[in-house]
């Protein structure tokens, strides 16, 4: 049985982001979407904070793909962990994911998501970030090693999925879930229906 959308899409929306999570949100909530991935450099500058930083990429992503469909709307999102003022992005290999999850262990952190709506054609760009303070519990280095041979810490920033089997490792969150998963909902929502881009299904 089909499932009545929660909301429906007003104007032609555009995830500018290849994440099946991001995508599986927009599903979920019945958005009727295209996806572009935004394809640019991700680097931090100097002196640049974790949130000044995940604010820039969401609108570089953002712009990149605006180019490309002047009357769409896009969405685009860069999701970061900062421990320390440090951002730890997604691991290069394996044995950085298991260095990065014993940075994490026993410590608390953020994630930052930054978020961008934009339009060219209505000249709108608007830059969001939401942070979410996550601490894990304590585990050795076995555990580590265990949990990235699975294979899902590869893809995501910090090495962990809180929505798969890294779950266990998260000790208590404060703040947004799906922030952590990689988009902020409820921020993102309040923009898309600020800006008359999806509504309600009644």
């Amino acid at each position: 049985m089909n499932q009545r959308p929660i909301y429906h899409t007003l104007k032609p929306l555009i995830l500018a982001s290849s994440s099946p999570r991001r995508q599986s949100y927009f599903q979920d909530l019945g958005l009727d979407y295209r996806v572009h991935a935004a394809d640019i450099v991700e680097q931090l500058l100097p002196a640049e904070t974790p949130e000044d930083f995940v604010r820039r990429m969401a609108a570089e992503k953002a712009r990149s793909v605006m180019e490309l469909y002047h009357d769409s709307w896009i969405v685009a999102a860069d999701t970061v962990v900062s421990l320390a003022d440090s951002v730890l992005g997604k691991p290069g290999d394996r044995a950085g994911a298991v260095s990065m999850l014993m940075q994490l262990s026993g410590n608390e952190h953020q994630v930052l998501t930054g978020i961008c709506l934009a339009c060219r054609r209505n000249g709108i760009a608007a830059v969001r970030s939401v942070s979410t303070r996550v601490v894990f519990s304590s585990f050795s280095e076995d555990v580590a090693r265990a949990y990235v041979a699975t294979g899902e810490p590869m893809d995501k920033a910090g090495s962990y999925g809180i929505q798969g089997q890294g779950a266990f490792l998260v000790k208590e969150i404060m703040g947004s879930y799906s922030n952590v998963v990689g988009l902020p909902l409820s921020e993102l929502l309040v923009m898309l229906e600020e800006y008359g881009v999806i509504a309600v299904s009644l």
